[in-house]
């Protein structure tokens, strides 16, 4: 990109023969002011400086505290996309290129101005595990389900500029992110012709982004909407945030991992409050935080709502770029630019001051879990089987220990054993955020040597799988002579992506098929960051999120229900009794271990063919057009359905009226619960439509593989499990219902297409933390092409709110004291929204008038909340896809 930047801002630095030019902080603020400041904000500083000065009046008084909250409109240089967020951008690409094309402007003008990078991991799936060619066979099952896909990923290769593709069977978006691609500082040029150093600030559709913040880095999820607008040249807009200082004293006990600190802090900080927030690391304990395990406290971000979870650049992020094959040249430049700007912490400098500060004692973290449903919530290691018993089974204390209750309905003789609730049915080594932490996955090898040479196996009613972040990964456990451990216990490799993490489990164990659909409440432990019910797979609605050797402890007990710290795991080839702690190797041990495998020359071997793919991607071969040739027969890639009939022209009014009440849902509805990326069941509306539509029953695949087809989305909207509309005193079912226009009680999708047919708008009403998980831009999708309009909670997680609005629907808040119950509603009223043609950033005053089937009124005051003039721009086009299309169809017109 070319900046123009007043030259009273530039300073210059030369370094190995070459000048540079760079935006210098020091000219926007004194010294002793600058150092005050959290360093993610002095990123934010020099962002707007370089790219939209025109807001940084406002933005520096603000961050001098003599200013109101204000808009900060972030250009970042580069974008990074998955496959179930890439898939349908480059869709709705597409199909916006034909909108263009037939509103009479120039298709080719729609392209990337910045560089997108495609990471290809959300699409395999667990089908083959505890064999040696697991890796090899899913990924020849992977590409027989998504070769017309794939083969679209390689159209919009050879069809749009600035486009790269790290092909599947590489490994997961971050950790490629953090050991391939973050290179902290960036390079671009003036308009003057110097070369301009400037920081790799970065956005990616996914929320657990923030991975880059572990290496100074600012980068945070964006929905796949913001993300497609950010690719061409559109502002990702953010209110100035608060930054929660985090302070940490003292170092991790031996033995705790990252994964128990990062467990405990999800539940303080999800308790503190920092949806929307930063938050920043300080204090005299940071040096102690290793780059691996920064990189698992900076993923786990979403699980509490923060924005970015950041980590200054110091001596041990220096470390790391060496470590993972950075040139010197770039380390050079990173050395050079960011002492220039006060943006290399060291011990000695004063710390910033912050929003607010927490305290964290390192010595005293402990070995812990999170379950049986959210990240937050946080088990010392010992109460986990009381946290199942109480909340899952409802037996109180006093009961549990004498509650071994067994069900001879649950016996299959080659297990052994009959089988009680708590039975662990996957156990799982999965997920960038702590495959990523070699420290954490030698441990967790050393442990299954140990328990290998005492005799030790995994249950058989176990599925087990090892799918780590990067080949990087194999690469130093089979130098350690690890992966055969790791085979011995059913831990062998199944493959380089997201896969169990994120819904791609595969089926369970047979006879565990089975015995789940009789009822039998089994459980995933996963070294994930997600945990939601149903989410790793439809049949396991418990999970826990527990360190990688952790994981591999509960396969050999083969239960929740037992006590890891003081019970017995089993009885060893000698008859006797192993503890954990016979198996834990020590902080030495894996250190060394660390040391003599880990090294640069693995990950320049693996960089240098990042981009080439398996044999499998090499086999693939697509034509690239300015225009896509749909196919209408096919049964991945639709054009989508939601740019169907944009005009030239915004709509002239927003306002909504004479609306019905869809849905009225609870708290903590995640993105699952709204758009699910797993399995596709059979029987289910989407499975039936696949059926119908020439699919073999074995290839149904994910939803999330099926998210460039609106017509299998829509199928799929509400469908999970644990979704109850509370407008229905029963459901005949599980998953979504609601009454359609005539009063019959459906499926959500046909009740909410019988409003539509009719162009009547729905809402949607909810609790608290709306769309907390994934940003997945087709849980708003799903919700727009299902004719909401508005969606009224008490409260949003940052980019599901975000993604709404790109789809056109207003994130309408409940003011305080005011809930879903206190409206009454029974799903028979007409609603309408005043307010919604006068808006403003800031808190906007929304008036709801109710009238009931018998024309009885009732008004209530809601609010709207609004962080940008570029959130108002998008809402009163429709959308982002809309308003991309009107600007480029005005810009690209002779």
């Amino acid at each position: 990109m070319i900046f123009s930047v007043a030259p009273a801002l530039l300073s210059h630095l030369s370094l190995n023969d070459q000048q540079y030019a760079y935006v210098d902080l020091k000219k926007l603020l004194p010294t002793a002011e600058l150092t005050r400041l959290p360093y993610s904000i002095r990123l934010l500083l020099e962002n707007v400086a370089r790219c939209t000065p025109d807001a940084l009046p406002a933005v520096l008084a603000r961050a001098q505290k003599r200013g109101p909250v204000c808009e900060v409109p972030v250009l970042p240089n580069r974008l990074m996309f998955h496959d179930t967020t890439c898939l349908p951008a480059l869709a709705d690409f597409a199909g916006m290129r034909d909108t263009v094309a037939e509103l009479g402007g120039d298709p080719s003008k729609m392209n990337p101005l910045i560089p997108a990078v495609l990471t290809i991991d959300h699409s395999v799936i667990v089908e083959r595990y505890a064999e040696a060619d697991a890796v090899e066979a899913n990924l020849d099952i992977d590409f027989r389900r998504n070769t017309e896909r794939y083969r679209f990923i390689k159209w919009a290769q050879k069809s749009l500029d600035n486009f790269k593709v790290v092909p599947p069977g590489t490994g997961i978006i971050h950790q490629v992110n953090m050991e391939s691609l973050g290179t902290v500082v960036w390079e671009s040029q003036t308009d003057t012709g110097e070369t301009l150093l400037h920081p790799d600030d970065m956005v990616a559709t996914d929320s657990h982004t923030p991975m880059i913040n572990a290496i100074g880095i600012l980068g945070w999820g964006v929905g796949g909407l913001e993300g497609q607008a950010a690719i061409l040249g559109e502002p990702v807009p953010i209110s100035y945030p608060d930054v929660i200082g985090i302070r940490v004293t003292n170092a991790l006990q031996p033995g705790v991992t990252a994964t128990d600190l990062s467990l405990y802090l999800a539940q303080i900080l999800r308790k503190h409050g920092v949806v929307g927030k930063f938050v920043e690391f300080f204090g005299p304990g940071l040096s102690t935080l290793s780059w691996a395990v920064r990189g698992t406290l900076s993923n786990m971000a979403p699980e509490y709502g923060a924005t970015v979870v950041f980590f200054p650049f110091d001596n041990t992020t220096m470390e790391y770029l060496r470590l993972t094959g950075r040139s010197e040249e770039l380390c050079d430049k990173v050395s050079a630019f960011l002492n220039a700007q006060l943006l290399w912490r060291h011990d000695h400098m004063p710390e910033p001051e912050f929003t607010d500060v927490i305290q964290i004692d390192l010595a005293t973290i402990e070995p812990s879990v999170a379950g049986p449903h959210q990240p937050h919530q946080w088990r010392r290691l010992g109460d986990a089987a009381r946290s199942f018993q109480e909340e899952i089974l409802g037996k109180g204390p006093a009961v549990i220990a004498s509650t071994q209750d067994t069900n001879t309905d649950f016996y299959e003789p080659s297990f052994g054993q009959p089988l009680t609730h708590g039975a662990i049915s996957i156990a799982a080594i999965t997920s960038c955020t702590n495959t990523a932490n070699p420290s954490q996955m030698i441990q967790a090898g050393l442990l299954a040597r140990n328990a290998r040479r005492l005799g030790l196996t995994r249950k058989p009613w176990v599925k087990t799988s090892l799918s780590p972040g990067s080949r990087v990964v194999a690469d130093y456990l089979r130098d350690g002579g690890l992966l055969d451990d790791f085979s011995a216990l059913g831990f062998d490799l199944a493959g380089f992506g997201c896969m169990t993490c994120i819904g791609n489990s595969g089926k369970l164990e047979e006879h565990m098929e089975q015995f789940a659909d009789q009822g039998l409440k089994t459980v995933v432990v996963l070294s994930g960051n997600r945990n939601f019910e149903g989410r790793v797979n439809p049949k396991v609605q418990v999970g826990y999120l527990a360190s990688p050797a952790l994981v591999v402890a509960y396969a050999l007990v083969g239960t929740i229900d037992t006590d890891l710290q003081n019970a017995p795991l089993g009885k060893g080839a000698d008859g006797q009794d192993v503890y954990l702690k016979d198996l834990m190797p020590s902080e030495q041990e894996v250190q060394a271990l660390v040391a003599r495998t880990v090294l640069p020359e693995l990950f320049r071997q693996r960089n240098a063919t990042l981009w080439d793919g398996t044999h499998h991607w090499q086999a693939l071969s697509a034509e690239g057009s300015v225009r896509f040739p749909w196919d209408p027969a096919s049964t991945y890639l639709r054009r989508p359905v939601y740019l169907e009939g944009v005009s030239v022209e915004p709509p002239a009014s927003l306002a909504i009226h004479d609306a019905r009440p869809l849905m009225v849902l609870g708290d903590n509805v995640t993105t699952d619960h709204i758009s699910p990326a797993s399995a596709i069941p059979f029987k289910s509306q989407a499975g039936q439509w696949l059926i119908e539509h020439g699919e073999s029953p074995e290839d149904l695949n994910q939803y999330s593989t099926r998210r460039s087809n609106h017509e299998v989305m829509m199928r799929g909207a509400f469908v999970n499990r644990a979704v109850k509309n509370l407008l229905l005193s029963e459901q005949p079912g599980e998953g979504g219902w609601a009454q359609d226009v005539s009063g019959t009680i459906r499926p959500v999708y046909n009740a909410a297409l019988s409003y539509v047919a009719q162009k009547i708008p729905l809402v949607v009403f909810a609790g608290i933390n709306y769309g907390a998980g994934s940003s997945r831009d087709w849980a708003a999708k799903a919700q727009a092409t299902l004719g909401v309009k508005a969606v009224v909670a008490l409260s949003f997680e940052r980019i599901h709110r975000s993604n709404l609005i790109g789809m056109g629907i207003f994130p309408i808040e409940f003011t305080h004291g005011l809930d879903a119950a206190q409206l009454r509603l029974t799903g028979e009223e007409t609603l309408n929204f005043d307010g919604l043609d006068q808006l403003s950033p800031g808190i906007n005053a929304i008036t709801l008038h109710i009238t009931d089937k018998d024309g009885r009124a009732d008004m209530f005051e809601l609010q709207l909340r609004l962080d940008s003039q570029q959130e108002i721009l998008y809402l009163s086009h429709g959308g982002i896809l809309p308003y991309v299309i009107r600007k480029t169809v005005a810009g690209s017109r002779p």
